[in-house]
C-alpha cells in the first residue's frame, strides 16, 4: 500500500456502498439538486475528517464502551426514523418542490449531512475499525506527514464519490417524471426506515 492511488481507490471503495448516509444524499440530489447533494457531502466529509482525529489521537478507544455504543445505536436510529417517515409523510409536496423550486439553504443540507454522518454508527465502525487498522498498520513504518498524505487520500477518495453520485443523482431529477420523483422518494423513504430499525435493534441487543 506504498502508493498514494491504493488509497484513494481505498477511500472510493469504501465510499461506494449505498448506506444511510448515500441514500439521504442521493435523495437529497433527486429533491434539492446537485448543489444541495454536495453541501450534503460537505457536512458528511467534515464529520469523517473529525473521526479521523479522534482516531488519530486515541480518543476514538472510548467509543467502544457499551453505554456509549447504546447511545450511538439509539440517536442513529431516531435519526434515521424520523427523516425516513418525515419523507413518506410530505411525499405530496414533492411535485411541488420540484415545480416551483422550494427555497432550502445549502447550510442547512450541509448540516443535514453533518448530523447525519455524525450519528451513523456506521461511520463510527468503519473510522475505527478499517481506518484504525491502516493506522496502525503505516504508523510504524510511515512519518507523521506521510500518514497525513495517506489519510487525505482516502478523504480525496470519498469526495469523488460523493461528487458522482450527487451529479447523477441531480441529473436524474431532470428526467424523472413526479410519479417516478415520488416513487424513489418511497424507496428511499423505506430504505431509511430499515436502517433505522437495524440500529434500533442493535441498541436493544446491546443493552442485554
Amino acid at each position: 500500500m506504498n502508493s498514494l492511488f491504493v488509497y484513494i481507490f481505498l477511500g472510493a471503495s469504501l465510499a461506494a456502498p449505498i448506506g444511510p448516509v448515500k441514500t439521504v444524499l442521493l435523495n437529497t440530489g433527486i429533491k434539492r439538486g446537485f448543489f444541495h447533494a454536495w453541501a450534503f457531502s460537505f457536512g458528511s466529509v467534515i464529520t469523517d475528517i473529525m473521526y479521523m482525529f479522534l482516531v488519530y489521537f486515541g480518543v476514538g478507544q472510548f467509543i467502544e464502551y457499551p453505554l456509549i455504543k447504546i447511545i450511538l445505536w439509539s440517536f442513529g436510529c431516531f435519526v434515521l426514523m424520523y427523516t425516513g417517515i418525515e419523507n413518506l409523510l410530505t411525499l405530496n409536496k414533492v411535485e411541488m418542490s420540484w415545480k416551483f423550486g422550494k427555497r432550502v439553504r445549502l447550510r442547512t443540507s450541509m448540516l443535514t449531512g453533518f448530523l447525519m454522518s455524525l450519528l451513523n454508527p456506521l461511520t463510527i465502525i468503519f473510522w475505527l475499525g478499517i481506518y484504525g487498522s491502516i493506522l496502525a498498520k503505516t504508523a510504524g513504518g510511515s512519518t507523521g506527514h506521510q500518514i497525513i498524505i495517506n489519510s487525505l487520500a482516502i478523504l480525496s477518495g470519498i469526495m469523488i464519490v460523493d461528487f458522482i453520485m450527487a451529479f447523477l443523482s441531480s441529473g436524474a431529477r431532470k428526467l424523472l417524471s413526479d410519479r417516478l420523483l415520488i416513487i424513489v422518494s418511497i424507496i428511499s423513504s423505506i430504505s431509511m426506515i430499515g436502517f433505522g430499525i437495524y440500529f434500533g435493534i442493535q441498541a436493544y441487543q446491546a443493552l442485554f
